[in-house]
């Protein structure tokens, strides 16, 4: 079996499960009790935290673990947006994920928050003058992607930040897709979101960076764990294992990058001479996202054929799989509903080799071909 659905999830990797253990283990102590074992406990968590806030260009203080990207996310969107005493006004776009979507529609529900959705270009790219004409002066908070998981595109996030902080306004930024594959260091936001499982660490693992001393309104409330951001007995086992992946992932990240892209080039090559069309931007991409329509093909026939040659793949967001509804991302590129069913996504493991990938490259030419 070939996977190419690295955006959805990727394997845990063998380092992290061997930093968690001694802490599901030994080293099971509580880490707010105060004696040997809980101490030992604390200090594992500290030393995570301090090893993803290096990896972020952050201070450890700024990093609170959650159970996900999308617990994560909403602590950032709705704690900042809550907590600020600027405004009751918000800036995403149409292009985010579910976990954005909801809680910015959540906060325009049930506390009356107003929402302007930035324009993207056909591409998906949103720029900063595409910001700029969203903002107005009682502008809260700007949430936008560093990468989409449906079409790949990458953000200029320090641009997007800059702009959003020349008209007063905070700047959240989801990081989960870019995780592993961009530089998350001196970005300008103030907050940023990611999900371990992307980059080999277990399911259930995230964290939220939130910078400085930012007013942040917690989600849970409890024991005031987490400098009080995030309530409740810290996964200790498996913020270690996040960190300890985080590092991993930032290590090899060039590497990987420059290794993969020619791979995912040769896969969109089959795929445009097949007379598949490109979806979201040629350059500002992901290194290992390839993604596309397939005209007259129902986007499901394809993947079902190229699962039977071995090649695992999907249509979009796993967190939509099993809807008949089309991508929320492609409407809102203007691609009609027709056209949106047909939707293909491939996306390369940072060990995916040369050799596989031209076996999918084989799978995928006769799967178009005999469309």
């Amino acid at each position: 079996m070939i996977y190419l659905d690295a955006a959805a999830t990727v394997p845990v990797r063998r380092e992290a499960l061997e930093a968690a253990w001694p802490y599901l283990t030994g080293t099971f102590g509580n880490p707010s009790s105060h004696h040997a074992v809980g101490e030992a406990a604390a200090a594992g968590l500290e030393d995570a935290r301090r090893r993803a806030a290096a990896v972020l260009g952050a201070r450890r203080s700024d990093i609170v673990f959650t159970a996900g990207g999308t617990e994560a996310a909403n602590l950032a969107i709705k704690g900042l947006a809550l907590a600020s005493p600027r405004g009751k006004h918000l800036v995403t776009s149409r292009l985010e994920h579910e976990a954005v979507l909801e809680s910015v529609d959540f906060l325009r529900r049930v506390h009356g928050f107003t929402v302007t959705f930035a324009e993207p270009g056909t591409d998906g790219v949103i720029t900063p003058a595409a910001l700029g004409a969203a903002l107005r002066e009682d502008t809260t908070l700007v949430s936008l992607a560093a990468a989409n998981n449906e079409i790949g595109a990458v953000s200029d996030v320090a641009a997007l930040a800059a702009v959003a902080h020349d008209a007063g306004a905070l700047f959240h930024t989801d990081a989960v897709q870019a995780a592993g594959w961009t530089d998350l260091r001196g970005l300008g936001a103030d907050a940023l979101t990611l999900a371990g499982h992307k980059i080999g660490a277990p399911k259930g693992t995230g964290l939220a960076m939130i910078r400085g001393r930012l007013p942040l309104e917690p989600l849970v409330h409890g024991g005031g764990q987490e400098g009080g951001r995030r309530s409740g007995t810290e996964n200790v086992a498996f913020a270690v294992a996040l960190a300890v992946a985080l590092e991993l992932a930032e290590a090899e990240r060039e590497e990987e990058a420059a290794r993969i892209a020619p791979l995912r080039d040769l896969l969109l090559e089959a795929a445009e001479r097949a007379g598949a069309v490109l979806t979201g931007p040629r350059e500002a991409r992901l290194p290992g996202h390839a993604s596309f329509l397939v005209p007259g093909r129902s986007g499901e026939s394809v993947l079902l054929d190229l699962e039977r040659r071995g090649v695992v793949a999907s249509s979009g967001s796993a967190c939509a799989a099993g809807s008949d509804e089309p991508s929320h991302v492609l409407i809102a590129l203007g691609i009609d509903r027709e056209a949106a069913q047909t939707a293909v996504r491939l996306t390369l493991p940072g060990d995916l080799t040369a050799a596989q990938a031209e076996q999918a490259v084989g799978a995928l030419a006769a799967v178009l071909g005999e469309g």
